[in-house]
């Protein structure tokens, strides 16, 4: 399974190009391989779990060598941030914030393309990670409590680029599912979310709910599939959790689709 999760995470587009929002600069690589040989603790939660991926993406390259990583910055024993990783590409060095999300598109929510995107269940926004970013995580590099660990690997912040690796899976309301995006990249977008009054629509599918590290995997048909009165009792929980899951769809012609289930 980590085979499979690490592929369906190479094949995740970058969420923009270069630095069209924000002015934060992605991170560009080409990816060596899809082949994996490591290990990573099953325990760890997505986004740790996506730096291990990231981390061995990078190592594969003879013209990349990661100085740090998960590194905390500490006032006494106050901890500010931590950077995910510092690096030397071509021998400059690079502050390197990873990003792996699953956004969905709610169009009455806010007024900018950037705006619309939001966490599954509503907790958490775009807007408001590439906010954090630029307010919080990238200006902890120039932080006087950096300087003197950036002094121990004979680094000064004015001389790091500070770069972001931000992969994102975007979801767009079933009733738009040919939408073009104009700032974010579209090739992001690889299903659609529905609410519990369009459920019925897909009386004719079979279900399967991932476990989260599997919202990575790219669906494909060997798994146990639920039939569509299964999936409905199974979905009132939901609801009632006001928890919106990832499914995998199977629709009658053997097309496979990535769907979220929204309880809102």
């Amino acid at each position: 399974m980590l085979q499979k999760r690490y592929i369906g995470f190479l094949n995740t587009p970058f969420l923009w190009k270069s630095d069209i929002v924000a002015h934060l600069n992605q991170f560009e690589i080409v990816s060596k391989s899809n082949k994996i040989d490591i290990s990573i603790d099953e325990t760890l939660r997505l986004g740790k779990y996506v730096e291990r991926f990231v981390s061995f993406e990078l190592e594969q390259h003879e013209n990349i060598s990661i100085l740090a990583e998960n590194i905390q910055i500490q006032d006494n024993k106050t901890t500010l941030g931590e950077l995910d990783c510092l690096l030397l590409k071509n021998n400059q060095p690079i502050h390197l914030e990873i990003i792996y999300k699953f956004y969905l598109y709610g169009p009455t929510i806010g007024a900018t393309e950037i705006e619309h995107f939001i966490g599954p269940n509503r907790k958490d926004s775009l807007k408001e990670k590439v906010t954090k970013l630029k307010d919080k995580q990238l200006p902890l590099l120039h932080s006087n409590t950096c300087k003197d660990y950036l002094k121990s690997l004979n680094l000064e912040s004015e001389t790091i680029s500070q770069q972001v690796y931000f992969k994102a899976q975007l979801f767009v309301p079933f009733s738009d599912k040919d939408m073009q995006l104009k700032t974010l990249n579209t090739d992001c977008i690889i299903g659609f979310y529905i609410n519990k009054h369009q459920l019925g629509e897909f009386s004719n599918c079979k279900f399967y709910i991932p476990k989260k590290k599997d919202w990575l995997v790219i669906p494909h048909t060997n798994v146990d599939w639920l039939s569509f009165n299964a999936f409905e009792v199974i979905a009132k929980d939901y609801y009632e959790q006001q928890f919106s899951p990832m499914c995998w769809v199977k629709f009658k012609n053997g097309t496979l689709k990535k769907v979220f289930l929204v309880w809102w």
